[in-house]
């Protein structure tokens, strides 16, 4: 009977990845986990590799699901997705939980991110990878602390078989228009936001949280220390006590 969540998977994990902060939410949260299309274990492909496509895909799962004023938790690639949601739909978003993602403009980029949107080169090599290098390397650089246990890399690794070539193709490829999508409305969006990042991330730089913070006009920035792209594993019990407290009623005196 508490407050409806909506957790969108990261790339390049599934909604496994919140098996740490699951059983400390669902004490106090009813919860939902989606794996976006064309991510996870969800079905899709390049028709879904754009902001909006993620974000009239989201509206119409919330509809189907009968969610309303549903918190959405975006990190990395589920953020643009709450985030064009909540813009440009007809959303029943209470709120939005997002951060260690793309959605303003310019966005800054650590040197991994830049070269797989500005170098068809390096997304020549990302094409090439496998999916198990994939998350594999994706956890060395994510996390400072946290590590994966074998049945999470076996499931990413499923989850993005066959597909990493889609994603550097179409999704990075095409970052920057992404962006142009859901970066003019940022002033306009009054759904209360917590943003959070990690102070070390690698991929995507905290400049980013605060500049969204300043421009989004209902948010508060929280910045886990320490802590590498993946957040809510990296620092996961403070990552739920900020969600608990968020959801709680925080989020209404944005």
């Amino acid at each position: 009977d508490g407050p409806a969540v909506l957790l969108l998977c990261p790339l390049p994990q599934s909604i496994l990845c919140y098996d740490p902060i699951w059983n400390s939410l669902a004490e106090h949260c009813r919860l939902v986990a989606l794996d976006i299309p064309g991510f996870g274990r969800s079905e899709g492909g390049v028709e879904f590799m754009s902001f909006k496509a993620q974000g009239e895909f989201l509206e119409k799962f919330i509809n189907e699901m009968g969610l309303d004023k549903v918190h959405i938790i975006g990190p990395d690639v589920g953020m643009p997705s709450a985030l064009y949601y909540a813009m440009h739909c007809d959303h029943k978003a209470a709120s939005l939980v997002i951060g260690d993602g793309p959605g303003i403009a310019p966005s800054s980029n650590g040197s991994i991110i830049n070269k797989l949107v500005k170098s068809g080169f390096w997304r020549m090599v990302f094409r090439i990878t496998g999916s198990r290098t994939f998350v594999e390397a994706g956890y060395r650089l994510g996390c400072l602390h946290y590590r994966p246990s074998a049945e999470e890399v076996a499931d990413y690794a499923e989850s993005y078989r066959g597909r990493v070539a889609t994603i550097g193709a179409n999704w990075f490829k095409n970052y920057d228009q992404n962006i142009a999508q859901v970066d003019p409305y940022l002033e306009k969006l009054e759904v209360p936001v917590q943003i959070f990042w990690g102070d070390r991330d690698v991929y995507l730089l905290e400049d980013n949280a605060h500049r969204l913070g300043k421009r989004l006009p209902r948010s508060r920035v929280t910045v886990f220390e320490n802590c590498g792209h993946f957040s809510f594993q990296d620092k996961h019990q403070e990552f739920a006590a900020m969600v608990i407290d968020w959801v709680k009623g925080a989020y209404s005196a944005v």
